[in-house]
C-alpha cells in the first residue's frame, strides 16, 4: 500500500514512479538521433570538408570534457531537474542551428556548425549524471532503491528500440531514391534529389527533441539539503569532495577504471568499423542495418548483467565483461570475410552490459549529496580515456607505418589497419591485468573497502 506524505506534499511513490517513465522517455529521445547513421556524411553533403568535421568532432568532446564534472556538481546544488530541462532546451537549439544553418555561405555555415557542436557538447554534460541521479533518489526516498536494475533492464531495452527505429528510418528519409519510391507507391510522382533529403534526419530529430523538454519538465525534482549557500566556491567544494569520495573508495574507482578500459577500447572499435566491415567484404548498404541490429543486442544484456550481479562480485562481472571484450578484439585481426561479424556482436553486447553494470555499482555506492557530482565523474573519465585511446591508436599506425616501411604487411592502408587491430588486444590484455592486479583484489564482494 502507498501512504501519501503530509497535505500539499506529492506521493514519494507516485513521483518515483513518474520520474521513472519520463526519465526512459528523455533518454531514449536524447540519444536515439536520426541523423546518426549518416552523420559524417551528412556533415560533408553539406559542404564541409574532413578536417572541418574533425575540427567539429574535437570542439564537441572539447565541450563534454570541460562542462562534465561541473554540470554534475552544479546538479546537485541546483537541482537535478534544472539540469535536465536545461539540457533539453539546449538539444533544441541545437538542432535548431543543424536544421536552419544556410549551405550558401561556407564560412558562416561552419562557425554554425561549430556553434552546434558546442552546444550539443554541453547538452550532453548537462544531462550526464543528473537525470540518473534524480530517478534514482527518488526510488530512495520512498526505501524502492533495489529497483534500480529493473529501471536499468527497461531502459537499455526502449534504448535499444529507439536506436533501432533512429537508425532505419535516419538512413531511409536521408536517401532521396528511398523517400521518391516511397511516395511513388503513395501515388505521388514527385521526385526528390540529395539536397532536398539531406536534412530529412535533422528535422526529424528537432521535433523529437521538443519531446524531450517536455519529459524532462515532467520529471518531480527530489530533495537537497544543502550545507552551505550556492556559490562558486560551494561548486568548486562539491567537485573536490566527490573527487575524493572516489578515490578513497575501492569498489567506485574500481567501477570507474574497469569501466574506462573495456569502454575505450570498444569505442574505439566503432570509431574506425566502416572500416573493418568494408574489408571483410560487407556491402556499405548494409551498415545501417548492422548498426541498427546490434542496438538489438540491448535485449539481451539486462538479462546477463542482472546475473552477473547477482553473484555480488563486482571484479568478477567486470571480469566477464572483459573477456568479452578480449575476445572480440582478437578476432577482428583475422578479418574473416562476412564471418567476421561475429567478433563485433562480443563488443557490442559488451558495451551494452557494461554501461548496466556502471550505473547500477555507481548509484549504489554513491553518497546522495554527490551522485550527479560522482556520476560525471564517470562520463568525464570515459571521454578522456575514449580520447586517449583514439591518440594510441593512431601513434600506433604511425609506429607502424615509420618503423616498419620494408614490411609487405604494411604496405598498403588497409593491411596497416589490420596489424594495428592486431595490436589491440594484447595493450588491453595488459591494462586489464593491471587493474584486477592493483584495484580488484582490494573490493571482495559488493560494498567492500567503502
Amino acid at each position: 500500500m502507498t501512504v501519501a506524505g503530509p497535505p500539499g506534499e506529492r506521493d514519494p511513490a507516485g513521483s518515483a514512479d513518474q520520474n521513472v517513465r519520463w526519465f526512459i522517455v528523455f533518454r531514449v529521445l536524447f540519444n536515439a538521433r536520426f541523423y546518426y547513421p549518416v552523420m559524417a556524411i551528412l556533415f560533408l553533403d553539406l559542404g564541409l570538408s574532413l578536417t572541418e568535421y574533425a575540427l567539429l568532432n574535437v570542439a564537441w568532446a572539447a565541450a563534454i570534457v570541460l562542462l562534465e564534472v561541473p554540470s554534475g556538481a552544479l546538479a546537485d546544488l541546483l537541482g537535478r531537474k534544472r539540469l535536465v530541462v536545461f539540457a533539453g532546451f539546449l538539444m533544441v537549439l541545437e538542432m535548431a542551428v543543424f536544421s536552419f544553418t544556410p549551405r550558401d555561405q561556407p564560412t558562416l555555415m561552419f562557425w554554425l556548425f561549430l556553434l552546434n557542436r558546442v552546444i550539443s557538447g554541453a547538452a550532453e554534460a548537462c544531462a550526464s549524471g543528473a537525470d540518473e541521479a534524480l530517478v534514482y533518489d527518488s526510488l530512495k526516498n520512498c526505501g524502492r532503491e533495489n529497483e534500480w536494475p529493473r529501471v536499468l533492464e527497461r531502459l537499455v531495452r526502449w534504448q535499444s528500440g529507439g536506436f533501432f527505429v533512429a537508425m532505419i528510418i535516419g538512413a531511409a528519409v536521408f536517401d532521396p531514391h528511398v523517400i521518391t519510391e516511397v511516395f511513388r507507391l503513395a501515388g505521388n510522382g514527385a521526385t526528390f534529389t540529395s539536397s532536398e533529403t539531406t536534412r530529412w534526419p535533422v528535422y526529424l530529430t528537432l521535433a523529437t527533441s521538443l519531446v524531450t523538454v517536455f519529459a524532462a519538465l515532467r520529471l518531480h525534482e527530489t530533495p537537497i539539503v544543502r550545507a552551505a549557500p550556492v556559490s562558486v566556491a560551494t561548486a568548486y567544494r562539491q567537485i573536490l569532495a566527490a573527487g575524493a569520495w572516489i578515490f578513497g573508495s575501492p569498489l567506485a574507482l574500481f567501477v570507474i577504471v574497469a569501466t574506462i578500459c573495456n569502454d575505450s577500447f570498444i569505442r574505439l572499435f566503432l570509431t574506425v568499423g566502416s572500416q573493418y566491415y568494408r574489408l571483410i567484404q560487407l556491402p556499405p548498404a548494409l551498415f545501417g542495418f548492422i548498426g541498427a541490429g546490434f542496438a538489438l543486442l540491448g535485449y539481451a544484456a539486462p538479462w546477463i548483467a542482472r546475473r552477473l550481479i547477482a553473484r555480488e562480485s563486482p571484479a568478477w562481472a567486470y571480469g566477464v565483461v572483459s573477456i568479452f571484450t578480449l575476445i572480440g578484439l582478437g578476432g577482428l585481426s583475422f578479418a574473416l570475410p562476412y564471418v567476421g561479424l561475429i567478433f563485433p556482436l562480443f563488443l557490442g553486447m559488451a558495451m551494452s552490459v557494461l554501461n548496466f553494470l556502471t550505473s547500477h555499482y555507481l548509484n549504489e555506492a554513491a553518497d546522495p549529496a554527490r551522485r550527479a557530482t560522482i556520476l560525471s565523474f564517470r562520463g568525464l573519465a570515459v571521454n578522456l580515456a575514449y580520447g586517449g585511446a583514439g591518440i594510441l591508436f593512431a601513434g600506433l599506425l604511425r609506429m607502424l607505418r615509420t618503423t616498419h616501411p620494408a614490411n609487405h604487411a604494411v604496405n598498403s592502408d588497409d593491411d596497416l589497419f589490420l596489424v594495428a587491430l592486431g595490436w589491440l588486444p594484447w595493450i588491453f590484455a595488459g591494462l586489464v591485468a593491471g587493474v584486477w592486479l592493483r584495484l580488484a583484489r582490494t573490493i571482495g564482494r559488493r560494498g567492500a573497502g567503502d
